[in-house]
């Protein structure tokens, strides 16, 4: 009867890792298959070059702008004239349809600079640069009026002009993205 029941737990033992190894098998072979359908969700190498662009800006003279292309969209960046930076921080802030302050949208220490994204917030237009009642920015399909610093000030738009993510590498070079 002994032997009976040595050649069970063998069995058992046996039948444990037929279904352990049959399972780790299967569970390999999922993940085999599944990975190419999870890796062709990461961004294309094309898409990964877009994530970010590096712009010189060291021809820019101060009330001199430039457009550039990020993530297949306009981005305005200015080169403001003290005098420009001066009335963008004279605004009253209660007075703008959507309040946020010039500093809020610069980076400090470097306020001549304005770096903003080149879309309308009402029916996402480009605007024209230096035109408009604020010498900034003019969207003509509807009439927004932007300031100098992107903040909407008359018009139909609802918000400012996005602010990309943005930083300086060196005096003459901003790196968007």
């Amino acid at each position: 009867m002994a032997k009976k029941t040595n050649t069970m737990n063998a069995e058992v033992k046996r039948r444990d890792f037929i279904t352990l190894a049959a399972s780790a098998t299967a569970g390999i072979g999922a993940v085999s298959a599944a990975w190419p359908f999870i890796d062709s969700m990461n961004p294309a190498a094309d898409v990964l070059a877009l994530s970010s662009t590096e712009v010189d800006v060291s021809t820019l003279t101060p009330g001199q702008g430039v457009t550039v292309m990020w993530r297949g969209k306009p981005v305005f960046i200015r080169r403001r004239t003290q005098e420009e930076v001066a009335a963008a921080n004279a605004v009253d802030v209660a007075e703008l349809p959507d309040p946020q302050t010039d500093n809020e949208r610069i980076i400090k220490g470097k306020e001549e600079w304005l770096v903003g994204g080149g879309i309308c917030t009402h029916l996402g237009c480009v605007p024209l640069g230096e035109a408009g009642d604020y010498h900034g920015w003019f969207c003509p399909c509807h009439g927004s009026h932007y300031d100098t610093s992107g903040r909407i000030r008359k018009g139909p738009a609802p918000k400012n002009m996005a602010v990309p993510e943005y930083t300086f590498l060196n005096d003459t070079t901003i790196k968007i993205g």
